[in-house]
């Protein structure tokens, strides 16, 4: 196996790593103990992988590791550093925009991503960003309701 030195930052801490080129981004974060993102489909179609890279959402399911290297991953447990939820956070709770929890993570990381492109998002552009991630509990309802309440 073939491997790559590869520099960058992990929720904002800055490392250098070895990593083998087939690595995938999912196996790199969890290895590190952050277990937000879930190992699920590993075929890029659940979400409940989802990080953002560079600032977009992808599946760190199908994302080798070694495309880290001279950017950015944030994952959602970093999303309450300073002891403060993210209003993405907060709006899932307020809103019950959850069950068992397993596609939380993704379906915060992939709300926060569309945020940060379009503060005020329609109800429509909302269900298009989630056509990515799958719930078997809520239904969808609350969770599209928690992203536009945190829009607001």
């Amino acid at each position: 196996m073939t491997a790559t030195t590869i520099t960058g930052r992990i929720n904002g801490r800055e490392l250098t790593l070895r990593v083998d080129n087939a690595t995938l981004l999912l196996d790199l974060l969890r290895d590190m103990g952050l277990t937000g993102a879930k190992p699920s489909c590993e075929m890029e179609i659940c979400g409940a992988c989802t990080v953002q890279l560079n600032g977009l959402p992808v599946s760190a399911c199908t994302t080798l590791a070694v495309e880290l290297d001279g950017g950015a991953v944030e994952t959602v447990e970093h999303l309450d550093a300073g002891g403060e939820l993210h209003p993405v956070q907060r709006a899932f709770l307020q809103h019950s925009a959850l069950q068992c929890g397993f596609c939380t993570p993704g379906m915060v990381m992939t709300a926060k991503a569309l945020l940060e492109q379009n503060p005020s998002p329609t109800r429509e552009e909302v269900i298009h960003w989630l056509e990515g991630s799958i719930c078997r509990c809520t239904g969808y309802e609350p969770i599209v309701d928690a992203i536009l309440a945190a829009s607001a």
